[in-house]
């Protein structure tokens, strides 16, 4: 479903509501989110501003009584926009391969303030959070660096040792012909990979593939050591005769850095995890005829996330 089907499939704040109704409860029985109960009733009201649903349910649990609508305790809790924008923003997100950033949702949905599209935006990343299982058969893995700048001192002779600000690493795992994983890791040791390895991949997986880093040869399952082989991309960047290559984890690490890049520049470390979801989901879900509804389903299903949690300090920081 493109931006122009949504538009033209959820003209009004109601057809939305509606449609958000069918995704939280399929079987047409409504649910209090906050006792359970299915004795409800419906309560329809004039909304004196746009901001206010104009459908709300009662729970009619003596103990409860609480009122509720389709997007109470999802991730649409609390938002002041109009749903209509929520479907449009997500049909945007959804479909731009390299992403697109809070400012141009800003400009393109008429939202009043950057803030408000940058929480829009990162709510909808929530979503796209996924375990997925662990990863099997033949897994690629290997590292790249995201953000900093090389300079040189001084801006001086291009012979000497360039500075670099500080660069963070994100480790990415792909299945053959499946799932790929993006993982922020502290640094390029062995301890850090194996923890994010041993969280991703399954210990029995088929084959493991990576390039011929030393740091491989301590980082490993001694169940992974035996299934391992690496590529020497100094000589080459597949072993003749063999599948062993790490290409298709390595145009996966493309696309996200190209996003990077030239969707948003440069982002925070803070928030880079997020990011990391948002191209993992979009890779892995790039051959589903309807990503739309699949994310709308998963943003009907979660928890919300307040603003002060987005904007926390993480507690390594602390």
């Amino acid at each position: 479903m493109n931006l122009i089907d949504v538009t033209k499939q959820f003209p009004t704040d109601e057809e939305c509501l509606k449609y958000i109704e069918q995704m939280r409860w399929p079987d047409g029985v409504v649910r209090c989110p906050v006792c359970g109960n299915d004795r409800i009733s419906r309560i329809t009201r004039k909304s004196q501003t746009k901001n206010v649903r104009k459908s709300l349910y009662q729970c009619l649990e003596p103990t409860c009584k609480q009122q509720f609508s389709a997007t109470s305790g999802t991730i649409f809790n609390d938002s002041h926009l109009p749903l209509h924008k929520w479907f449009m923003a997500l049909a945007i997100v959804v479909d731009a391969k390299k992403s697109i950033s809070a400012n141009q949702l800003k400009e393109h949905l008429g939202i009043g303030s950057y803030r408000t599209a940058w929480y829009m935006a990162h709510r909808i990343r929530k979503a796209m959070e996924e375990e997925g299982g662990l990863l099997h058969g033949t897994v690629e893995i290997d590292e790249t660096y995201i953000g900093g700048k090389s300079k040189r001192r001084g801006g001086g002779s291009k012979n000497q040792k360039p500075r670099s600000e500080k660069f963070d690493m994100v480790l990415g795992m792909r299945e053959r012909k499946g799932r790929v994983k993006f993982v922020h890791i502290p640094d390029g040791k062995a301890q850090s990979i194996r923890k994010a390895v041993s969280a991703h991949v399954h210990p029995n997986t088929a084959k493991v593939y990576t390039d011929s880093a030393a740091v491989y040869d301590f980082a490993f399952h001694p169940n992974l050591k035996l299934r391992h082989k690496a590529v020497n991309h100094s000589m080459q960047w597949i072993v003749p005769g063999t599948d062993i290559h790490t290409n298709t984890v390595e145009s996966a690490f493309s696309l996200l850095k190209r996003g990077l890049i030239g969707s948003f520049h440069r982002v925070s470390i803070k928030h880079l995890h997020r990011y990391l979801s948002e191209f993992e989901f979009r890779w892995n879900i790039r051959k589903d005829e309807d990503r739309f509804s699949r994310t709308l389903r998963r943003m009907a299903g979660i928890a919300p996330m307040p603003y002060v949690e987005l904007i926390a300090v993480p507690k390594t920081e602390a």
